[in-house]
């Protein structure tokens, strides 16, 4: 029996997603719950259906109030689209209404699942006579006409009681075609397919019964046990039984080598049907499709084309690859099942076992092909059978499916001569050398795609009543199908547990491997199939590459972390790309897939020479090191910048501007942060190198999203140097640690951190370091209103400063000092200094701190009332500002400038240059800035009349400056009382 395929025929599908064709002409069946009625009347099988068991199988005991005018509208709507051109007036001659009811009178090969139980009952026959060729030739015909899963997307009770009972007769379908293959001696081909099955149903005996059977044939007896003691563990933990009759007795039949368990050479030989049969039955050999396939669509329509657009004489050969577990062979299996109708002489399929310690024979498998081909001879040697292999392919048109490829060598063999058969090979390595293959990379799955895969296994029901659990799940499990696979099986197989259990468990990283393993089945093991197979200084680079948890790796990060050339460095990197153990999507980068990453940082666990991953990350911290030192040279020619703890050996990147410095400073972010977290946590070789780098960030970066990471990386490195004594170390740590304190607000806490700082140092040191504690302490007391207090530590930094010749840094103590003799209302004392800061910094040429020093000047102008003088000194260094990138300054400076528009007048300018720097200061998270900035805004709005807005900035400045505890906040009280006092009362609730 087959599906009609006359012109004007009905045609419906329900193994999968639920379809109908009229000929060629695809119906649309409408809203789900319409479907919902069509999928209960085809399955019927032209019996009538009672109104109320629709009602029920549609909405259960939920109904809505008009479900039986519902429901007729619906039965008349599929009436009018399967019956087109019946009369107003005519009877219905296949959606007919009977009794109470009604039912759909179609022929039984108009439904593929009338098909599909025909050819299975055809099949049990063939099976009861004995014929297992004919048994595994209905049952491969019959499993074809499965597209995904059982009625998909239709809802309702009925719906999804008759998916899970068509799941089941699929599953047996599958173990019936299995058990067939293995009696005809096809054990070789059937191994993946009862792998991939037994994974998917982990607690069904009878497929792991059949995969011990398969492994055994193959003299793969180990593995045949090693999935008893798999099963017999799983079964203990999730039923808390012992494996059954069966499964037990094979277990015991192969320990002793039971002779019965080979198939007798009478079940291979042909059978009734083709001794009868002088013409060629074209071979099936696909595995079984998924029926959860998910996502891909828009692949799988491209590689149809390509594997159809044969022509001339070259044959069509496409290639995927990806790295393990990405589910190259469930795409070629699923676009393999969707396109062989086109290759009417059959399928040939064989697994290559490319990343196995024993990779396939092409000699052994054109022995099985040309055997699966009809071939009365087997010629000796591999060039003979390739040469008839290509004679009996030659005018055919056939779809081979060379599966696990190692390499194009073992491929070649294996191309047809002539077009008109299509080659699809699925492997771990690119396989770039293979002439003329259309090549594909198979990515990881979309959000979106990973979802659905997971509901597909899980069930629609748990992962919608856990829509973030289940998106941290296929999140942790990097977009893997295997990954996601395994984890959705392990939850289907867990009644109990929750989909936020299962997101806690692979939460943890350092577990996350071990959570991703169900059965014989496991991430890690696919992942180390192809780690077996790179040379020994590719395993290392992988390895080694790990150490740093960065998003990706520059090519001079990699050369740095093996510890070569970056020619030799480029070179391995590459050799892990094309095996597929490392991605490149962009020239000179590098980065790992989640999982492999963890599965590369496991390895350096086991191999446990941290003496050599030591020496690794401190050729990288030596790099980055001297890199960002270039990049803080370019930023201020004329500085001076605080002694290290560690000499760099490298020279780093040649960085010669600061614009050049910006960029690199933004784009390896990342890797600075990534590879300081991994130094804080080792021996003080690494710790203090990673403390250098962490002091000249702080100084160096403004954007507020790594502070948090940062201070955790302080804090780590705090408790590894302090059983050391290591007050060098320790002295730095607290100057970083006070500088974030300082830039987020937290100014008591960031007095302690430098007064720390000052106490950890000699107290006789003269150096930069003790410059930029002494300095920074002073700032945070003058922003406390302690003046009298700061002075002291400002002068402090300027005499060493001046001591050791750091005349930029001097300029720049110049403009702090005169900031403190303001606030001691020294107004003379406060214009000298900061005009002499001016004359300094633009003798020296340096244009940040001549920008600073005008910031400076700018601010004691307009605190001594000339705000008209002080306005181009603040514009000056706002320009200056931009010019550098300086983006915190850039809103500090329009804060300072919005005040001496005012004061000239400019109240619409003053509000937009507020305005701006209220943006870039809630940008950057600057507390400070932003309290200046709403006090200039609420008191410009104030001036143009919009009452309401300005006193809601000032409230919020004030808010800020409480906060804060700085002396601004007596102003901002004075402008809101003014305004509050004016204002006219409200008037009473209604």
């Amino acid at each position: 029996m087959e599906l009609q395929g006359q012109p004007h025929a009905l045609r419906f599908q329900v193994l999968g997603p639920v379809q109908a064709w009229r000929g060629e002409q695809h119906l649309s069946l409408g809203s789900p719950q319409q479907q919902a009625v069509l999928v209960a009347l085809l399955l019927s099988h032209g019996r009538p259906v009672t109104t109320q068991d629709l009602v029920d199988g549609l909405w259960g005991d939920r109904p809505p109030p008009q479900a039986v005018a519902a429901l007729r509208t619906y039965v008349s709507r599929l009436r009018a689209l399967i019956e087109p051109n019946r009369e107003m007036r005519a009877p219905a001659e296949l959606l007919v209404s009977v009794s109470d009811g009604y039912a759909l009178r179609i022929p039984p090969e108009s439904l593929d699942l009338s098909v599909f139980e025909h050819e299975f009952a055809n099949a049990a026959a063939a099976r009861g006579d004995g014929d297992y060729r004919k048994t595994h030739r209905l049952l491969a015909s019959a499993l074809s006409l499965w597209s995904g899963r059982p009625l998909a997307g239709i809802p309702g009770p009925h719906a999804e009681a008759q998916r899970n009972r068509l799941a089941e007769r699929q599953i047996a379908a599958w173990a019936d075609r299995c058990a067939a293959a293995l009696e005809i001696g096809l054990h070789a081909e059937t191994v993946s397919e009862l792998s991939s099955l037994a994974a998917e149903h982990p607690l069904r005996e009878q497929l792991r019964e059949l995969l011990m059977l398969a492994l055994y044939r193959c003299g793969r007896q180990a593995e045949a046990l090693g999935v008893y003691t798999d099963t017999r563990k799983l079964l203990i933990e999730e039923l808390g039984v012992e494996p059954g009759a069966g499964l037990a007795s094979m277990h015991s039949r192969i320990l002793a080598a039971d002779p019965t368990l080979m198939p007798a050479p009478a079940a291979l030989g042909r059978s009734s049907e083709q001794d009868e049969a002088a013409a060629f039955v074209p071979p099936a050999q696909l595995p079984a499709d998924v029926s959860d396939f998910s996502g891909r669509s828009e692949l799988v329509r491209d590689l149809r084309d390509v594997l159809r657009s044969g022509s001339g004489q070259a044959v069509v050969v496409t290639s995927l690859a990806g790295i393990g577990g990405v589910g190259k062979t469930t795409l070629a299996v699923h676009l393999a099942h969707s396109i062989r109708s086109e290759f009417p002489d059959g399928q040939l399929y064989v697994d290559l076992r490319g990343p196995s310690a024993s990779p396939a024979d092409p000699a052994v498998v054109l022995g099985d092909f040309l055997y699966a081909l009809g071939s009365a001879e087997t010629p000796d040697t591999l060039e003979q059978r390739a040469a008839l292999y290509r004679s009996l392919l030659a005018d055919r048109r056939m779809l081979i499916l060379l599966d696990n490829a190692k390499d194009a060598r073992q491929l070649l063999p294996l191309i047809p001569g002539v077009s008109g058969s299509a080659v699809l090979v699925t492997s771990r390595s690119r396989l770039a050398e293979l002439p003329g293959a259309h090549l594909v990379d198979v990515e990881e799955l979309t959000p979106q795609e990973a979802l659905a895969l997971f509901s597909a296994i899980v069930g629609e029901q748990r992962v919608a009543a856990e829509p973030e659990a289940a998106l941290a799940v296929v999140t942790a499990c990097g977009f893997l199908p295997l990954a996601v696979r395994i984890a959705a099986a392990r939850l289907a197989s867990r009644p109990r547990w929750s989909v936020s259990d299962l997101a806690r468990r692979l939460a943890d990283q350092r577990r996350r491997l071990h959570e991703l393993q169900l059965g014989n089945l496991a991430v890690e093991t696919t992942i180390g199939l192809g780690y077996a197979q790179l040379r020994p200084e590719e395993a290392r680079a992988f390895r080694l590459l790990s150490l740093v948890d960065s998003p990706d790796l520059p090519l001079e990060a990699v050369a740095a972390l093996l510890g070569t050339d970056e020619d030799e460095a480029e070179s391995l990197a590459e050799a892990l790309v094309e095996a597929n153990m490392l991605e490149c999507f962009t020239p000179g980068r590098y980065r790992y897939h989640d999982l492999l990453r963890l599965f590369a940082q496991r390895q350096n666990e086991k191999l446990k020479d941290t003496g050599e991953q030591q020496q690794a990350l401190l050729r990288l911290l030596d790099t980055l090191l001297a890199t960002m030192r270039n990049a803080a040279r370019a930023l201020e020619p004329d500085d001076v910048l605080p002694e290290t703890l560690h000499r760099p050996v490298s020279s780093g990147l040649p960085i010669t501007d600061s614009s050049a410095a910006q960029d690199w400073l933004r784009t390896e972010l990342a890797l600075l942060l990534s590879t300081i977290e991994a130094a804080v946590e080792k021996p003080l070789e690494l710790l203090r190198p990673a403390v250098d780098l962490l002091t000249v960030l702080n100084s160096l970066v403004e954007d507020p999203t790594h502070g948090q990471r940062i201070r955790i990386a302080l804090h780590t490195a705090d408790a590894n140097a302090r059983p050391h004594g290591d007050n060098a170390a320790l002295s730095r740590i607290s100057l970083a640690l006070g500088f974030l304190q300082h830039v987020a607000g937290e100014y008591n806490d960031a007095e302690l951190s430098f007064r720390q700082s000052l106490e950890l140092q000699g107290p006789d040191d003269r150096t930069h370091l003790r410059i930029a504690a002494a300095n920074l302490l002073a700032v945070v007391l003058s922003l406390a209103d302690r003046p009298a207090e700061a002075l002291p530590f400002f002068e402090q930094a300027r005499e060493i400063s001046r001591s050791l010749g750091a005349t930029i840094s001097e300029a720049r103590l110049l403009g702090n000092i005169a900031r403190a003799h303001l606030d001691l209302r020294q107004q003379d004392d406060a214009a000298r200094s900061a005009q002499a800061a001016v004359a300094a910094a633009r003798a020296s040429g340096n244009i940040p701190c001549l920008a600073d020093t005008l910031y400076q000047l700018g601010v004691v102008l307009r605190s001594t009332g000339s705000p008209g003088e002080a306005a181009p000194h603040l514009r000056e260094a706002h320009q200056l500002y931009q010019s550098e990138q300086r983006r915190i300054w850039e809103g500090y400076s329009l804060a300072r400038l919005a005040p001496c528009l005012l004061a000239d007048g400019q109240y619409a300018e003053a509000a937009e240059a507020a305005d701006e720097s209220l943006a870039i200061a809630q940008e950057l998270d600057a507390a400070y800035c932003q309290g200046l900035a709403n006090a200039a805004l609420g008191e410009a709005l104030l001036k143009l009349g919009q009452p309401a807005r300005g006193l809601a900035c000032l409230q919020e400045a004030l808010a800020v400056f409480t906060r804060l505890g700085v002396p601004e906040v007596l102003p901002v009280q004075d402008l809101i009382g003014q305004q509050q006092h004016t204002e006219p009362a409200a008037p009473p609730a209604p």
